[in-house]
């Protein structure tokens, strides 16, 4: 019976497609600048540290900070004109409500000269033009808070794009320095997720269909681990190829070379 048992294992490992892997992180990311400026800080002894909520690259932003604070007291200046222009065309308006009554009343009256009724009708139109010169000021101001408002959001974001933050991230490569100026587009650092690591394999086109049925084993040992993505199109490299990669706990060194085998259940 020991004998039969030893040799239905056997022919497990056998019939096992055996594949080798890098334990890589998760995710790298490589960081470009969104913005021109001088590079302040970027301190490469941060380099294979766990990143916190402050910046880990600083780009000069003071004159984007200064000119944030100018638009806010403009913003409000401005904000205080809208209100006296609107108390003044609630004025206008009662006024020319007045005028227009006396205007007619005039225009009526057979007894007032063509000079008079002209001169109060060049008074009300004089009014009028007050009235709606008044109202499309308020309209300009407005047009002008709303494109104030857009610049804030764009300087609000620049500074934000200079000074770069990554939480929880790992920090993989410093490849910018203190002191150069960068432009859009310029490389500056590479980060890495290292909360979870992949292992990328390349499966033959008749391994593909069932590989998602297969018990995974790492260095020999059973795990519960699936396959968590699968590209139906055959890999560039590695041709006729299917990549596959499962996704693992972090472990505690990444980049060494381990075995993957996909065996039946």
């Amino acid at each position: 019976m020991k004998i039969l048992i030893a040799m239905i294992l056997l022919s497990s490992v056998m019939f096992a497609k055996v594949y080798y892997a890098k334990v890589e992180p998760y995710e790298v990311r490589d960081i470009s600048s969104n913005v021109t400026g001088l590079v302040l800080y970027a301190d490469e002894n941060l380099v294979g540290k766990t990143l916190s909520d402050k910046a880990y690259i600083r780009i000069d932003s003071i004159v984007d900070t200064k000119e944030l604070t100018f638009i806010g007291e403009k913003l409000a200046y401005m904000s205080e004109m809208i209100k006296e222009n609107e108390n003044v065309l609630v004025n206008l308006d009662d006024s020319l409500k007045r005028k227009r009554v006396n205007y007619k009343k005039v225009s009526n009256l057979k007894f007032k000269s063509a000079v008079e009724k002209d001169r109060e009708f060049y008074d009300l139109v004089a009014s009028e033009n007050i009235y709606l010169n008044t109202k499309k000021e308020v309209q300009n101001l407005k047009l002008q808070i709303t494109d104030l408002k857009l610049r804030r959001v764009q300087l609000q974001r620049s500074i934000k794009d200079k000074n770069l933050k990554a939480p929880n991230f790992v920090l993989y490569e410093m490849i910018v320095k203190p002191g150069k100026v960068v432009s859009m587009g310029t490389p500056l650092a590479k980060i890495a997720d290292a909360s979870k690591a992949k292992l990328t394999i390349y499966l033959d086109e008749v391994d593909v269909e069932d590989s998602g049925k297969k018990v995974i084993y790492i260095d020999g040992e059973k795990t519960t681990y699936k396959i968590s993505r699968m590209l139906n199109i055959a890999d560039s490299k590695n041709i006729s190829k299917y990549m596959a990669q499962i996704i693992i706990k972090a472990p505690k060194l990444f980049s060494k070379l381990v075995k993957v085998e996909l065996r039946d259940e």
